[in-house]
């Protein structure tokens, strides 16, 4: 058998780069998430000089650690929750790191909303969800078609509830600035970047399941006898709904690269700013 003094000073061994060492243990993080360890790739063994006549060898990192976003270990969707729970304030949400700077960011119970400002509401509504519906039955990129019958979809229940409004003698108004140029800026998108329209149909959508439902029972309480409307109402077990989408959401971002998943990510922002502004008309 050969022994390590005899091996050349300057000879060295290069591990094939596809070879990953990973530490399979989580490790906890902030607000309950967990993180997988940093992967490392590509070691290089190098031999180094000799201690008492026997040769040492050492590795060392060739590639950089590859960096690891918060929530991608559960998938994307994780990805896009951590970032939009960011952008609550903490009175709407414990992760919340935004300041209260607009009513409608304040906590429900401090609103004063109003009948007519609620049917400003549910019309602008109506039409972003009228054209999100309408961009994913035309599907001008394939991906949107994984999108078709969800069960989310909530312009048939918002037709009803103007329809229940009418009856009960309000004049029903028409779309005003924030639902117009919301729904301009969604079919507009929907032509030229997937990525990012992907990033506010899932806010869309999600936000309503969650705290949508709980501004509609608080605002049903305060100005409509606890009138539940078929907005907050859906046929099937929600939970399982939300997972199915869950689940298409994060088979089409598996196929994207991290940079158009960063892209993504990066439009969360407006998403939110143009649903505050339709929200805020709650309290117009």
């Amino acid at each position: 058998m050969a022994s390590l003094t005899s091996i050349s000073q300057s000879q060295s061994f290069i591990i094939k780069p596809h070879l990953t060492i990973t530490n399979t243990n989580s490790i906890p993080g902030f607000f309950g998430f967990r993180f997988q360890p940093l992967q490392f790739q590509s070691y290089k063994i190098t031999r180094m000089p000799h201690r008492n006549g026997v040769g040492v060898v050492s590795a060392t990192t060739v590639e950089k650690a590859r960096k690891r976003y918060p929530g991608e270990a559960k998938g994307f969707v994780e990805e896009m929750r951590f970032v939009a729970m960011k952008l609550h304030t903490r009175e709407q949400a414990k992760e919340g790191e935004k300041e209260v700077k607009e009513p409608e960011e304040r906590t429900v119970t401090k609103w004063e909303p109003s009948v007519d400002g609620y049917l400003r509401f549910l019309v602008d509504s109506k039409l972003v969800y009228d054209t999100l519906e309408e961009i994913i039955q035309e599907a001008p990129f394939p991906i949107y078609a994984e999108f078709r019958n969800t069960g989310l979809e909530r312009s048939e229940k918002l037709a009803k509830d103007l329809e229940w409004f009418k009856e009960q003698g309000y004049t029903i108004p028409e779309p005003c600035s924030p639902g117009v140029t919301y729904a301009k800026y969604l079919k507009e998108l929907s032509e030229k970047d997937p990525q990012a329209f992907i990033c506010h149909f899932y806010n869309i959508y999600f936000a309503h399941s969650a705290g949508g439902r709980m501004i509609g029972k608080k605002v049903a309480e305060k100005i409509l006898d606890n009138k539940e409307l078929e907005f907050y109402k859906w046929d099937g077990e929600l939970s399982q709904l939300l997972q199915n989408v869950r689940d298409k959401l994060n088979k089409v971002a598996g196929s994207w690269t991290r940079e158009e998943k960063n892209h993504c990510l990066d439009e969360t922002e407006k998403s939110f700013k143009h649903s505050g502004e339709i929200l805020r008309l709650i309290l117009s």
